[in-house]
């Protein structure tokens, strides 16, 4: 490359003027500082090789856009609450990818199930073992069964109440946080509940310990799971939650063959040490696909602004009011009015549960194959009302193995889907976990309430069930026709609507 003689003058004269000025700065530090700066511009502008290549120029320019954090020294201390509070409802704001669409199939999505499902094993599968703790409460150690019914719900409260607090764990990106302690919290509650000999105890150790722990990890995986399925999301829910009915099997068929021969402290923990086992494997599974949600309330009220949602709510509060009854008290109810022996009580809480596979996988297949969730939990909740006010005439054991079997196939499939229809009232998947978890404090709160008013009606009675059998099935009468209320709100009277 060649230049004009008038441009190697100007660079000369330009090196000259700038020397000068250097020996003035040397004498007068802190002089001229503006125009040594001008003298190598000057320079730069002429000479092609002084200049930085553009390449190089344009990454330093774009280095100089990101944005960094600035530390701040804060004259006081932060306030405890308002920093917890602060990381669970808000995110970082670093930026996420978006994964797209859920991929409704695969083999993580269904490993994501199957994962769920061992979830559901160690938490509602033990929460719908207590019938053989309440019968063996009252029967062996003397308890009221009213004050029984307390530790039982108390377990469920933690199990479902939970959720509003542990849904939004999963949108803020803290899932493993909850679960993993939720797991090893649900199983010492267990290994304490070995050691117990007091009422207080076992209130404290089976249902207020194991209830949270169960509670941590129920929620949060109902939600993750959801994220995974789209068209698929009622079959998905419904093998999860089989997960129940294995454990509805499994921990009460420990009872009756070891109780005997090793005594009730030792079947509790080989339960807990089970649970253990599961949860470690269930918990080296469960991925979130989600991104976090940059920020969130733990309780979004907008969503009982849709009509829709708070009908579904109330209705889901009246069923499940009276739901589980039966479940804590059918084992009672054969041992004090039946007059079987507790054995057989046993083999009618293992039907019960062992009724939630094909209750939970059969409707499960028809909501997701034809009617949709919604369409096929109505019938179910209306039928599982009614078999309620036909226990009442249950007297003999023939008929009570009757009731068993087909209270436990539909009140499995109410169970097994109003997870689905609560997730399908909610469009926007990044608040999936907090408006799941809303619903299912609902649930929570009305299986803390429930039992113990059966328990206390049947107590005024002098141990007649025929008060609390038709109070609950009132109850969910009522809830089922406000649920019904719902789904009106949504597609109007048009029945053959897919919801």
């Amino acid at each position: 490359m060649t230049f004009s003689e008038k441009e190697i003058s100007d660079v000369e004269k330009g090196v000259q003027h700038a020397a000068e000025k250097s020996e003035e700065g040397n004498k007068f530090p802190g002089h001229n500082v503006g125009e040594n700066a001008d003298a190598d511009e000057t320079i730069r502008n002429h000479d092609p090789a002084a200049q930085p290549p553009q390449e190089e120029y344009e990454e330093e320019e774009e280095i100089e856009r990101i944005s960094t954090h600035r530390s701040r020294v804060a004259s006081t201390k932060p306030n405890a609450l308002k920093q917890i509070t602060k990381t669970i409802t808000a995110r970082s704001n670093a930026s996420v990818i978006d994964p797209g669409p859920p991929p409704d199939g695969g083999v993580k999505a269904w490993l994501q199930v199957f994962a769920g499902m061992l979830v559901i094993t160690n938490t509602w599968g033990m929460t719908a073992t207590f019938g053989v703790f309440q019968s063996y409460y009252t029967t062996e150690l003397g308890m009221e069964a009213s004050a029984v019914s307390w530790i039982g719900s108390m377990q469920m409260l933690g199990h479902f109440g939970l959720g509003m607090f542990t849904g939004r764990a999963l949108d803020a990106g803290f899932f493993h946080w909850v679960v993993i302690p939720g797991m090893l919290l649900s199983a010492l509650g267990i290994f304490l509940t070995s050691l117990c000999h007091e009422y207080w105890q076992f209130f404290l150790a089976q249902g207020l310990m194991n209830g949270i722990g169960n509670g941590c990890q129920f929620a949060p995986t109902m939600s993750l799971v959801t994220t995974y399925f789209a068209r698929n999301r009622s079959a998905a829910l419904a093998v999860m939650a089989c997960g129940s009915a294995i454990g509805g099997l499994l921990y009460p068929t420990i009872v009756r063959q070891l109780l005997p021969q090793i005594g009730f402290q030792w079947t509790v923990r080989v339960m807990g040490f089970i649970m253990l086992a599961v949860g470690a494997c269930y918990t080296s599974l469960l991925r979130p696909r989600l991104p976090p949600r940059k920020s969130g309330p733990l309780f979004e009220l907008s969503a009982f602004r849709e009509a829709p949602y708070t009908l579904y709510a109330i209705g889901l509060f009246l069923v499940c009011l009276g739901v589980y009854f039966a479940f804590y008290y059918i084992s009672a109810y054969a041992v004090h009015v039946i007059g079987v022996s507790y054995g057989t009580s046993i083999n009618l809480v293992l039907i019960l549960n062992g009724m939630g596979l094909p209750g939970r996988l059969i409707p499960g297949y028809i909501a997701n194959r034809w009617l949709g969730p919604y369409n096929t939990l109505i019938p179910l909740a209306l039928i599982t009302s009614l078999l309620m006010y036909c226990w009442a005439a249950v007297k003999t054991k023939a008929s009570l193995y009757a009731f068993t079997i087909l209270y436990g196939f539909f009140s499995a499939g109410f169970q097994g889907l109003f997870p689905a229809v609560m997730a399908n009232l909610t469009k926007d998947l990044s608040k999936v976990g907090t408006r799941n978890g809303m619903g299912l404090s609902v649930v929570g709160f009305a299986s803390l309430v429930g039992p113990p008013i059966a328990g206390a009606l049947i107590q005024s009675r002098g141990g007649d069930y025929t008060g609390a059998q038709m109070w609950a099935g009132s109850a969910m009468l009522i809830g089922s026709l406000t649920i019904v209320a719902g789904r009106i709100c949504i597609t109007g009277w048009r029945l053959k609507e897919r919801v």
